[in-house]
């Protein structure tokens, strides 16, 4: 029948001091020596191929429309849904009906079919399938209350997803009250049983310390098998340990593998701390150049902390020829997400007019996309 992986409300519980810890780790940033207006790049030459060392054109730094400038929102809480049954080709299993309709969208189709199996079987993953529907509203009135009922009858008969589905509502206090004991219980249950997304967040609570007793050397054993499984969250939180010896022995070049790994798979955190772990040569050998690449793949994600240091970058020319225009571009943007920088106010204040209205110019369709701060 059907397999509910991982759910996208694994990434719903945060550890945010590790990242904050991270984000904020001092970069070797020399300013210029002086501040004379910079003169501007000139063109560089035509690569064939793509170099590590990308150079900064002004085209890249200052897009028509900030397509990625906006902040993406947290994921819905519509979860995909998988098969570990077979495809309806092999000898002797039936056609996954229903998977195949939820996969389609066609979650009327699909309910249909779980409650046959339901009915006619018993089956968990069925009933499992229908807390899911229930629980997101998907070709159904959403009802957490019917939901976490789907949800407890697959758990009774073993289903390891909906363990850790119906430990998450109850997180969340949805169908029910909040009962974080409950949800520990079901999340160490479904880690047992090999639930990645379970593993990863009974691991925050053993390192949140409030549910359950603080243990990183638990939380590293748990955060482990879910980064082999390939879990970025894992990944990323593991290398938080790793870096400061927590539970785990202080390993930075470990931490930066697994910060590089967390990043290759697009975890925006990941994503900045990996190209401060590269610019400092921190458990990897330094590369300025390829820290920028990063800076800037975060820098356009949204994330303001990436944005101040390829700025501070961009005006000191580490890595990359300066460009006060884009450092200017840059600075703005994540001075309007909440990261302040004095002597970037300074750098600017300094430059000639020209330069900081083209980087003021350049700002302004990022800034209009931005959410307002609350």
């Amino acid at each position: 029948m059907t397999r509910i992986p991982p759910s996208l409300a694994l990434v719903a519980m945060v550890w945010p001091a590790a990242s904050v810890a991270w984000a904020q780790a001092p970069m070797e940033i020399t300013p210029p020596a002086a501040q004379p207006a910079p003169a501007k790049p000139s063109k560089p030459p035509h690569r064939s191929t793509g170099a590590a060392k990308p150079a900064p054109a002004r085209a890249a730094e200052e897009p028509a429309a900030p397509a990625t400038a906006k902040p993406k929102p947290p994921p819905a809480t519509t979860k995909r849904v998988g098969t570990s049954g077979g495809s309806a080709g092999e000898s002797g299993l039936e056609p996954d009906l229903a998977f195949a309709a939820y996969e389609e969208g066609k979650y009327l189709t699909a309910f249909a079919e779980a409650t046959r199996r339901v009915n006619q079987k018993g089956d968990p993953k069925a009933m499992t399938l229908l807390g899911e529907l229930y629980a997101n509203g998907s070709g159904v009135p959403n009802d957490d209350q019917k939901a976490v009922a789907w949800y407890s009858l697959a758990t009774d008969r073993g289903d390891r997803e909906a363990m850790f589905e119906l430990a998450m509502l109850r997180l969340a206090g949805r169908g029910g009250p909040r009962d974080r004991d409950v949800a520990a219980t079901l999340l160490d249950r479904a880690a047992k049983l090999g639930h990645v997304g379970a593993s990863y967040n009974l691991a925050l609570l053993y390192m949140e310390g409030e549910q359950l007793e603080r243990d990183f050397g638990r939380a590293a054993e748990l955060l482990r098998k879910a980064a082999d499984a390939g879990s970025p969250e894992a990944q990323y939180a593991l290398a938080t340990l790793h870096k400061e010896g927590r539970g785990v022995p202080k390993d930075p070049a470990e931490a930066t593998r697994l910060l590089g790994a967390a990043a290759r798979a697009g975890n925006l955190d990941a994503e900045v701390e990996y190209a401060i772990v590269l610019f400092n040569g921190t458990g990897i050998a330094k590369d300025e150049a390829g820290a920028v690449a990063w800076f800037r793949k975060a820098a356009r994600k949204g994330s303001p902390i990436a944005q101040n240091r390829l700025a501070r970058i961009l005006a000191a020319g580490r890595g990359v020829p300066a460009d006060a225009v884009a450092a200017t571009k840059w600075h703005l943007i994540a001075k309007a997400g909440g990261e302040s920088d004095p002597w970037l106010d300074a750098f600017v204040a300094n430059l000639k007019a020209a330069d900081r209205e083209a980087g003021e110019k350049a700002a302004k369709p990022w800034l209009a996309a931005l959410p307002p701060r609350t």
